[in-house]
């Protein structure tokens, strides 16, 4: 038997809970600043903030960088908007609004199930203010150096288009395949690409309208990342193995080979510079951004995960004299050059604080040597930095644990923030909790982390509630998070907090900040879970917490974390008292591997007890199940064949369905009642009268 949530949807967001001081719709109200971007020569700053579901661009300019919108979009109608920059004349910001860019297909999104389908549209907004441009139907675009031009993709081919709009846009010229990735020569005179032809990819160089393509030493392999140099002479790329060869085996690690090579556009001649060392650790690093490969004050810039964390390092334009610019055990990501091309700035968990491992502070590193230096530090999180007014200010988007983000300039390891008056006078920032750091063991003996969350006020034989992030390639913080998917979760535990609850926020294996065996553990997902064996044991160390009911302690989480609460309830629903399943992967057998492979058959069964529906026997917790059936992460009908296999069983469950919605709850009013639905359930299960 199945249960709706229609009753409870109706009147839950009208007020708190008795004995709640705020709602999960004013916890939720905070603007969400993204895509943060800067002039290279003004002190000029953009953003893109979403205010409960109204998403518009802010801009900040020298002297005073008081934050001024833009735009004037008034719907929670799920558009967002990506791909912001800012032309290099300071007159222009150009953006892309509508898709879904954190999905598999990033085309247009109707989450507000409007009558008339959205589009997928780039536009150019002037920076001062004013009536904004719709250049054309595509994504990723990219200005010229001379700020007159946007090209962008649509359908894999290239376009062309003035930024004051003066002509519609045209093809710039058409190559098989799909074509992303493009780059303007320093000079603006040629255009560099990546033509994806499936099983290979080129690396092409387009010139004018009669001039051939020109593609720079074409091979059986996947070509990507192509950075120009500064003096527009040459190409730096990444190659990688085509696919095909025979079937290898599914279960054993394999390296992932790669190399960086180098070639002249005038002559077409090239060679390898370097090649990745053959290790697992040496395998083509599968962390954002990839090799973040750059050219920079006669270096080339890379990132390699080869010492077991993910570092940059730089070495001349002939692969000699190669140097480690972040040596340390701690991971760097959100990493810019700067406009000088001089020093690189990036996120990193380092720090003296052990705490630090779960926090991201500022740093910068010439290219030239290895004295890296912190730019902030502290209990708050800084990510995604950016330098602008010819590299002279520096900004990032900052929060704290109580404090969501918004975008702060750094100035003498100090942060001032940008948009404060943006907060809505509705957000309980003085009521939230500061969480804690904690360790602990899982059964195998692998260290595990995560984030307390207790009450204000503690008391005996407390409920408690293990909270699961997706991904699984992610890292919760001591703070607010960084993606607007889990600064929604993050919400959500303060609310829970608010209610009485302890929460532990588990950072697993197989996700970010702790180091390559830990992001690249042996028997993992679909080849044993043993992930599982950390949140298992985070349920027991709650357990164990003498403040702590061990009969009241529930579990949720989304997508990834869906799948790992959906196993726990299946597995461990003594340990488990109640749950909900957000878009989780049930069923991780629901493709079959690779019947040529020599272990297929093992592989198989595997991936069977792997999967949550394997233990329908002994799922016995009570379950809520929630999905929305546009999502283009985890497929909905993971979640149609659970809810059959329960109506078979006569399983009684709950459940919430979103027609139209993505996996990122795209409108603020389903993130409301996504939220609320789960916090409702986890009361009824788990709270005493």
């Amino acid at each position: 038997m199945k249960k709706a949530l229609f009753i409870f949807l109706l009147f839950s967001s009208l007020s708190p809970a008795i004995g709640q001081s705020f709602s999960i719709k004013s916890v939720l109200s905070y603007p969400f600043p993204t895509q943060l971007v800067a002039s290279p020569t003004d002190g000029k700053i953009a953003w893109a903030c979403n205010e409960q579901g109204k998403r518009n661009i802010y801009v900040a300019e020298a002297p005073d960088y008081s934050a001024k919108k833009v735009t004037s979009f008034s719907d929670d109608d799920g558009q967002e908007l990506t791909s912001l920059s800012i032309s290099a004349d300071g007159k222009w910001v150009v953006f892309v609004r509508g898709g879904d860019h954190g999905g598999r297909d990033g085309g247009p999104v109707n989450a507000n199930s409007s009558p008339v389908a959205p589009k997928m549209q780039v536009f150019a907004q002037p920076y001062i203010g004013g009536e904004m441009i719709a250049l054309g139907e595509g994504d990723q675009p990219v200005i010229s150096p001379d700020s007159k031009t946007v090209i962008f993709a649509t359908s894999g081919q290239i376009k062309s288009v003035p930024i004051d709009g003066s002509s519609t846009a045209k093809n710039l010229f058409y190559a098989k395949g799909i074509n992303s990735a493009y780059k303007y020569s320093p000079d603006g005179k040629k255009i560099a690409f990546v033509c994806n032809r499936t099983d290979h990819s080129y690396i092409g160089i387009y010139s004018d309208q009669v001039t051939p393509i020109q593609w720079l030493m074409p091979a059986f392999s996947k070509d990507s990342a192509p950075v120009w140099s500064p003096d527009n002479e040459e190409i730096a790329f990444v190659r990688m193995q085509g696919s095909g060869g025979e079937a290898d085996s599914i279960l054993a690690k394999k390296h992932q080979p790669w190399a960086i090579l180098t070639v002249n556009v005038a002559s077409g001649m090239g060679k390898q510079i370097w090649k990745a060392p053959e290790t697992l650790r040496g395998s083509y690093p599968s962390i954002e951004g990839g090799a973040n490969l750059a050219w920079a004050n006669g270096k080339i810039i890379f990132t390699s995960y080869e010492d077991g964390w993910p570092h940059l390092y730089a070495m001349d334009s002939d692969g000699s004299k190669r140097m480690l610019l972040t040596p340390g055990n701690f991971a760097v990501e959100n990493i810019k050059l700067s406009n000088d091309k001089k020093t690189l700035i990036f996120a990193a968990n380092a720090g003296k604080d052990l705490a630090d491992v779960d926090r991201r502070h500022i740093y910068k590193v010439a290219v030239d040597n290895g004295n890296m230096q912190a730019l902030t530090s502290g209990n708050g999180i800084e990510a995604f930095p950016v330098m602008a007014n010819n590299d002279n200010d520096l900004f990032c988007l900052s929060a704290t644990a109580q404090r969501p983000l918004l975008p702060a300039k750094i100035a003498s390891k100090t942060i001032k923030l940008i948009g404060e008056t943006l907060m809505p006078k509705e957000f309980p920032m003085e009521q939230l909790v500061a969480p804690k750091h904690v360790r602990f063991k899982a059964a195998d003996g692998q260290q595990v982390y995560g984030q307390l969350f207790e009450p204000l006020k503690k008391t005996k034989n407390s409920p408690a509630i293990v909270y699961v992030h997706g991904g699984p390639q992610r890292q919760m913080y001591l703070g607010w998070s960084t993606m607007d998917y889990y600064s929604i979760d993050y919400a959500l535990n303060q609310y829970l907090v608010s209610m009485g609850f302890t929460v532990l926020s588990v950072n697993y294996r197989l996700g970010l900040g702790y180091g390559y065996d830990f992001h690249k553990p042996l028997k993992a997902g679909a080849q044993g879970a043993s992930e599982y064996l950390d949140v298992k044991a985070a349920g027991e160390w709650l357990a164990s917490q003498p403040n702590i009911d061990r009969n009241r302690i529930g579990i949720y989480g989304g997508s990834y974390g869906g799948y790992l609460t959906a196993l726990a309830l299946g597995r461990n629903s003594k340990l488990f008292a109640a749950g909900v399943d957000i878009h989780g992967v049930n069923n991780r057998f629901s493709s079959v591997p690779d019947a040529k492979a020599p272990d297929a058959e093992l592989a198989a069964h595997i991936a069977e007890t792997s999967s949550p529906i394997y233990y329908l026997k002994t799922w016995t917790s009570p379950t809520l199940l929630i999905h929305a059936d546009d999502d283009r992460n985890v497929a909905f009908n993971q979640t149609v064949d659970l809810a059959k296999r329960f109506e078979d069983k006569k399983f009684d469950f709950e459940f919430l369905a979103i027609p139209d919605d993505t996996h990122h709850w795209m409108k603020f009013s389903n993130a409301v009642k996504v939220s609320e639905a789960t916090a409702d359930f986890l009361k009824r299960k788990l709270m005493k009268n």
